[in-house]
């Protein structure tokens, strides 16, 4: 699925791929929806752990190095979902089997946005993030960018500029700056 995407791949090359037989993957999956939530689950620690160390480091250490740390684990998971995501748009029955799957076990991609969002919402009521910054926004731009910077990536099959490190940084600083007080003279350039 994440080198062919969903629509070019049969449960058949599936079965092939792992080493089973194609009835052995019914036993464990009821269908491709099945597959595909297994696939995304498997990422789903990428981003989950950084997002639960985000939550924990309210008031610790610098804002915009947890955003920094949480927004990289948000891009790896983006990395690794994004063809099979896209391909999900091309088959209409499958990508409402899998809203409805989504829906029925309380996931989806809204609850690592309120993270974000609760996280600077926080950070905003101790003054460390500028108090005019709209967290639901800041964290709508912040997991948007790192989807569509993956997707691009994807597009053009090679790495972009500037570097996912450098874009990310200026992104934070961008969304969620510090509060007056807050800040530090950095240098032009960083």
């Amino acid at each position: 699925m994440q080198s062919r995407g969903l629509t070019g791949v049969t449960t058949r090359q599936i079965s092939k791929e792992v080493g089973c037989s194609e009835g052995a993957l019914y036993v464990h999956f009821k269908g491709r929806v099945e597959l595909l939530l297994a696939m995304l689950e498997e990422s789903l620690p990428d981003m989950l752990e950084p997002l639960k160390a985000l939550r924990e480091s309210v008031g610790r250490g610098s804002p915009h190095k947890n955003l920094a740390m949480a927004l990289q684990g948000i891009f790896k998971f983006h990395r690794r979902i994004v063809p099979a995501a896209c391909g999900l748009f091309a088959e209409p029955e499958l990508l409402a089997a899998y809203r409805e799957s989504l829906a029925r076990q309380g996931k989806g991609p809204h609850l690592s946005m309120a993270a974000l969002a609760d996280y600077i919402t926080a950070e905003r009521k101790l003054g460390r993030i500028d108090a005019a910054v709209d967290a639901r926004l800041a964290a709508s731009l912040l997991m948007s960018s790192s989807f569509f910077r993956a997707f691009l990536e994807e597009f053009v099959g090679a790495p972009i500029e500037p570097s996912w490190e450098q874009f990310a940084k200026r992104l934070i600083v961008a969304v969620a700056p510090q509060a007056p007080d807050q800040q530090k003279r950095v240098p032009r350039g960083e």
